[in-house]
This record gives C-alpha cells, sequence and structure tokens, in this order.
C-alpha cells in the first residue's frame, strides 16, 4: 500500500513539474538562471495591471463595499465570511490529500461536516472551539510541496497578485470551489459577489497599514504570506 502510494505521489509530481517546467521555460531562458521567489521581472506589466486592478477597485468595489460594512452589522458579516471560508474546507482537504497530510486532509472534512450541520450551513463555527482547527492549503502550495519553482510575481487582472505557481494553481483550486456547483447560474454569480463585496468590506481597516509605494508594499506582503504559508517562518520585518 505505501508503495502504491509513493507511486502514485511520483507520477503525480512528475506530471506538474513537466507543465510547471514548460509554463517557466520562457522566464528561465530569458533570465540565463534559476528562477527566484522574490523576483519581478514582469515589474512593467504587473505595474499596469495593478494600476488596472486599483482604479476599479477604488470607483466600483470599494464604494460598494463600504456601502455594504455601513447598512450589514459586523456580526452578520462574521457568518457571511464563515459560511465562505467553510466552502473551501473542500479545498484544503483535497490539497492536504495530495500532499499526503492525511491529518489535516481529515480535520478539514471533519470541519467541513460539523460546520455545515451543527454550524448553521457553516455559518457558524463549531469546530474550532471542538479543538479542530483550520488548515489553509490550495493548489499553489501543493506544487510548493512537490518541489516546483515559485516563478516570478505577476498580477493577474481582477484577481491581483500571484507567483506563477500559485497562479497556475488557481485553475484547480476553482474547480475545487463548491460555488461554482450552485445552480441556477445566476444564483452562483450572486454567491460570488457577495463573498468578493464581503472580502473586501473586511479589508477596509487594512489599508491604513500600506505604507510608501502601494505596488511594492502589496506585492513584498503577498510573498512573504506565501512564503509563510510554505514554510511556517515568519518573516523578519513587519510585514
Amino acid at each position: 500500500m505505501q508503495s502504491l502510494t509513493n507511486n502514485l505521489k511520483n507520477a503525480l509530481q512528475n506530471r506538474v513539474k513537466v507543465i510547471a517546467a514548460l509554463l517557466l521555460i520562457g522566464y528561465v531562458s530569458g533570465a540565463g538562471a534559476e528562477v527566484v521567489s522574490y523576483d519581478d521581472p514582469w515589474e512593467k506589466t504587473n505595474r499596469a495591471i495593478f494600476s488596472f486592478n486599483d482604479t476599479l477597485d477604488t470607483y466600483v468595489l470599494k464604494p460598494v463595499a463600504e456601502g455594504y460594512d455601513t447598512v450589514t452589522p459586523k456580526p452578520i458579516q462574521q457568518l457571511v465570511s464563515n459560511f465562505f471560508s467553510n466552502l473551501g474546507e473542500i479545498r484544503n482537504a483535497v490539497n492536504a490529500a495530495l500532499q499526503l497530510e492525511g491529518g489535516e486532509a481529515l480535520a478539514s472534512l471533519g470541519r467541513f461536516g460539523i460546520n455545515s450541520t451543527v454550524g448553521m450551513l457553516g455559518m457558524v463555527d463549531v469546530a474550532t472551539p471542538l479543538g479542530i482547527e483550520r488548515h489553509y492549503e490550495d493548489f499553489g502550495l501543493t506544487l510548493a510541496h512537490w518541489g516546483t519553482p515559485s516563478g516570478p510575481y505577476v498580477v493577474l487582472p481582477l484577481l491581483g497578485s500571484r507567483t506563477l505557481r500559485s497562479g497556475i494553481g488557481t485553475l484547480p483550486d476553482s474547480m475545487m470551489n463548491l460555488q461554482g456547483q450552485i445552480q441556477p447560474e445566476r444564483d452562483q454569480w450572486t454567491a460570488r459577489g457577495i463573498d468578493t463585496i464581503n472580502t473586501r468590506a473586511s479589508l477596509l481597516s487594512s489599508e491604513a497599514l500600506i505604507v510608501g509605494d502601494r505596488y511594492t508594499f502589496i506585492r513584498d506582503a503577498y510573498l512573504q504570506r506565501r512564503e509563510y504559508l510554505i514554510t511556517g517562518q515568519l518573516p523578519e520585518d513587519d510585514f
């Protein structure tokens, strides 16, 4: 059984590494050196996309989030956050399993089961007080666990900060997102909109932390958070 598990893991790792190598080859050949996680060779393009995203946020998303924050009590916002966080437990469980972290995978499935039933469809986090902690995972972290290089920093339209590795992981993660199973499709987009606005509202108070160049601050904060999720080690500076 252990041999079969190892063979499966090796096969998955090899396939993902081949895909990642094909996607990274343009960067590697152009740079003439190994891929560095904190490198930003596409900064000019990234800044243009960042400016587009920031303008969209300033004139559309942020005003809507501020209105939502004004009329929606904080306890209700927390219930909404819990609901959508609970849907993410399936992604957490699958990626933990792909990393052969059986305990974390079972914990995520247990959280989903408990919070979806006793916790009123996930709106109340019952699992955490019971000692079942949440372990965030995504496919980008799974690729890192398998040894796939980070690749350069990239800003995606609407989605924002990514590394090339975490950007690749966005697609399989979207397939594990239970929001995509909501029918009819109109309700699915309504759910996505509520999730986006609620998340943006939760970040309103954090904007005061941004100092200096917004692009650089957000880039470095994102990369340091990803590094922490991978290594478990806190950065040496104040991000």
